[in-house]
C-alpha cells in the first residue's frame, strides 16, 4: 500500500458518498493509468434501472473510452468494496493489471472473500490485488447505509400496519 493508493481510494470514497446521496449502495471506483484517473463511477443500478451499472463497470467503461481500447493492461482499479463476480469477470476480461479494494464483501466478494476470480489460474489473466486501503471508512459508510435502509423499511412497515 502506498500514499498513491490512499489518494486514489479517497476519490473512490467520494464517489461512494455521491452514490449514497442518490440512495444507491455507496460504492465508488476509479481507474488509474500513469498516475492519473482515466475513468470513474459510482453505483447507479437503481437510477439507471440497470443491474450492471456497478461502480466498477461504469469506471471501466469510461476508461475504455478514454484509452480508445478495451484492454487496460497497465491500469489499476480502486474500488471501495470488493468486486462481485460480474465485476471480477470484467476485470479479468479488461486485463486490468491491479485491483485495490477497501472493504471485503463477505456475501458476494469475488476477489478473495467468497470466490477468487481475479487470481484464478484457470483463467487467462490474473490481477495483483491489494485490499484494506481505507477499509474502516468505506465499511462504515456501507454499514451505515444498510442500517438506515433497514430502519426506513421497518418504519414503512409499521406505518402501513397502522393504516390497515
Amino acid at each position: 500500500m502506498s500514499d498513491k493508493d490512499t489518494l486514489f481510494m479517497q476519490r473512490a470514497f467520494e464517489l461512494a458518498q455521491i452514490a449514497e446521496q442518490h440512495d444507491e449502495i455507496p460504492v465508488g471506483a476509479v481507474v488509474v493509468a500513469d498516475g492519473k484517473i482515466i475513468g470513474e463511477g459510482f453505483n447507479q443500478s437503481i437510477m439507471l434501472n440497470d443491474p450492471s451499472a456497478h461502480a466498477e463497470m461504469l469506471a471501466i467503461r469510461a476508461a475504455g473510452k478514454h484509452l480508445e481500447n478495451y484492454r487496460m493492461l497497465d491500469c489499476t482499479l480502486y474500488v471501495t468494496l470488493e468486486p462481485c463476480p460480474m465485476c471480477a469477470g470484467l476485470l479479468v476480461h479488461s486485463r486490468i493489471k491491479r485491483l485495490v479494494y477497501a472493504s471485503a464483501d463477505l456475501k458476494t466478494g469475488a476477489a478473495n472473500s467468497v470466490f477468487n476470480l481475479v487470481a484464478n489460474d484457470k483463467l487467462n489473466h490474473q490481477l495483483d490485488v491489494t485490499s484494506g486501503v481505507m477499509a474502516k471508512q468505506c465499511s462504515e459508510l456501507i454499514s451505515a447505509f444498510f442500517k438506515r435502509r433497514r430502519a426506513e423499511k421497518k418504519a414503512q412497515k409499521k406505518a402501513s400496519q397502522l393504516t390497515d
